[in-house]
C-alpha cells in the first residue's frame, strides 16, 4: 500500500523524518511575520531590537551584511522556525535575517540580537544549463551569477553541478521570473529531506495537492493543526519534503507560510525581488509593500521594475516600507563584489599560497597589498584580515590586501 493512502505509515514517516529533518527546514533564509504558520513559528522580537536586515553574508569578523558590520558576540543563531542553530553554521553567502540595535552610522557597526538563517531549497540537480547559468534544483530554475558563491565540497564550482547531486541553495526568491538568485551553492550528502521554497499554484484543497513550479506536492499526512489557514494559489510556501515520491507526488512532511517579512516597525534593509509594480514611487519587496516617493535612486529608475532585484533602506512604518534609498542589485553584482573574512588564518601552504579562513580558502599568489606585516609574516594561527574576491571557479577567495591584527 503507497505511503499516501496508509496514514498509520504516513504518521510514523511524518514523526520520525520530521525530527530527523528539523534542522533542515531552513527554507526561508529569514523571518519576520511568516504569513499562516502555526502558533510559535516565528519567536517575539528581541528586546531591543530596533533594526531589521535581510540579505547575503558578505564578509565576518562580524557578521557582515548590507555594508554594516553587525557583532554577532551575543546573538542567538535560530532557524526561520524559531529552532537554535550553532553561530559556526553561518557562511558566506547565506541570506540571513538580522535583528539589531541602532546603526552607528559613522563607522556602519550595529549589534546583532538575532540572527535567522535558512535556505530556498535542497534537492538534486536536474538540467544544466550553462550557456544561461542555470541549474534545475528539485525543479526549480537556479540562476548562477558572478557573485555566486560554491562551497568547496563542489570543487571546480558550475562545473561540479552534475545531474542527480543533491544540493543546498541559499539566495532570493524571485516569484515573478519563477526563479532562485543564488547566493551560495554548497553539496547535501544523504540528506534527511528535501526542501522547497515557492508559489503555490494548482491548489486542490479537498485532494490537498499543489504544484511549486511544476513539482507536484501532497500534504495529505499533515495533520490540519500545521497547515497554513487559507491556503491560496499565488501564496509564497516552504515546504519539507521526503526524498522519494509517492505516486508522482512529493510527499510534505512540514508546512509553513514563506514570505521573509520584518515582524516589527523601524528601520530596515532588505535586500530582495520586486514583485508587485505600480510605479517606481509605488511597488513591493519580497511582498512587502513600499513608498519610494521620497527616496533617492543612485543608480537612477531606469530598471526599477517588476522582477528586478533591487536593496531597500528606509523605515517600516504601519506594514509599509517607507524607503530612503533604492538600489539596483543586478548593476552592483555585474562587478565582482569584494568580501572580508578576519580571523585567525590555518592550513597555510606556502607553496600553492593559500591558507583557511572562516571555513573559506584565501589565495594570496596574485597582487596584495599587506598592511603591518609581509607574506613571510603569514603563520598558522596568526589573526588577519582579509579583502579579496572571489576566484573564477567561485570556491576560493583571492586576497586583495591582507592585514595583520
Amino acid at each position: 500500500m503507497s505511503t499516501l493512502h496508509n496514514p498509520t505509515r504516513r504518521q510514523a514517516l511524518f514523526t520520525a523524518t520530521g525530527l530527523a529533518a528539523a534542522a533542515l527546514l531552513s527554507a526561508c533564509g529569514g523571518g519576520g511575520s511568516d504569513a499562516g504558520s502555526p502558533a510559535g513559528a516565528n519567536p517575539a522580537t528581541p528586546a531591543g531590537a530596533s533594526t531589521y536586515t535581510l540579505g547575503a553574508i558578505t564578509g565576518f569578523g562580524s557578521v557582515i551584511v548590507g555594508g554594516v558590520r553587525f557583532d554577532d558576540s551575543r546573538a542567538e543563531c535560530v532557524d526561520e522556525d524559531g529552532n537554535a542553530r550553532d553561530r559556526s553554521l553561518l557562511k558566506l553567502g547565506m541570506v540571513v535575517a538580522i535583528d539589531a540595535g541602532a546603526v552607528n552610522r559613522a563607522d556602519a557597526s550595529a549589534l546583532a540580537l538575532r540572527i535567522r538563517l535558512g535556505s530556498e531549497v535542497v534537492g538534486p540537480v536536474g538540467t544544466v544549463d550553462s550557456a544561461a547559468s542555470t541549474v534545475q534544483v528539485l525543479g526549480q530554475t537556479v540562476l548562477v551569477t558572478s557573485s555566486t558563491l560554491f562551497d568547496e565540497t563542489l570543487a571546480g564550482g558550475f562545473a561540479a553541478l552534475t545531474p542527480g547531486r543533491v544540493v543546498e541553495v541559499h539566495g532570493i526568491l524571485d516569484p515573478v521570473n519563477a526563479r532562485i538568485v543564488a547566493t551560495r551553492i554548497e553539496a547535501e550528502d544523504s540528506p534527511a529531506a528535501y526542501k522547497l521554497r515557492g508559489q503555490i499554484a494548482n491548489l486542490d484543497s479537498t485532494a490537498k495537492t499543489f504544484t511549486i513550479n511544476g513539482q507536484p506536492v501532497s500534504y495529505t499526512g499533515l495533520p490540519a493543526a500545521t497547515v497554513p489557514p487559507g491556503l491560496t494559489n499565488g501564496q509564497i510556501v516552504r515546504v519539507l519534503l521526503q526524498t522519494t515520491q509517492v505516486n508522482g507526488a512529493w510527499v510534505a512532511i512540514a508546512l509553513r507560510g514563506g514570505l521573509r517579512l520584518p515582524d516589527r516597525s523601524g528601520e530596515a534593509h532588505l535586500e530582495g525581488v520586486i514583485t508587485s509594480f505600480t510605479s517606481t514611487a509605488s511597488f513591493s519587496l519580497n511582498g512587502l509593500p513600499v513608498d519610494a516617493t521620497n527616496a533617492s535612486f543612485p543608480d537612477g529608475t531606469t530598471g526599477v521594475e517588476i522582477g528586478a532585484r533591487v536593496e531597500v533602506e528606509g523605515t517600516v512604518v504601519g506594514g509599509v516600507l517607507v524607503a530612503t534609498k533604492v538600489e539596483i542589485e543586478e548593476r552592483r553584482v555585474q562587478f565582482r563584489r569584494q568580501l572580508e573574512l578576519r580571523g585567525e588564518l590555518g592550513n597555510l601552504n606556502t607553496t600553492d599560497k593559500t591558507f583557511a579562513l572562516r571555513g573559506v580558502t584565501v589565495w594570496y599568489g596574485g597582487t596584495v597589498e599587506w598592511r603591518d606585516g609581509i607574506e613571510a609574516t603569514l603563520a598558522n594561527g596568526k589573526r588577519v584580515e582579509v579583502k579579496g574576491v572571489l576566484a573564477a571557479d567561485r570556491t576560493r577567495l583571492e586576497a586583495r590586501r591582507i592585514d595583520f591584527k
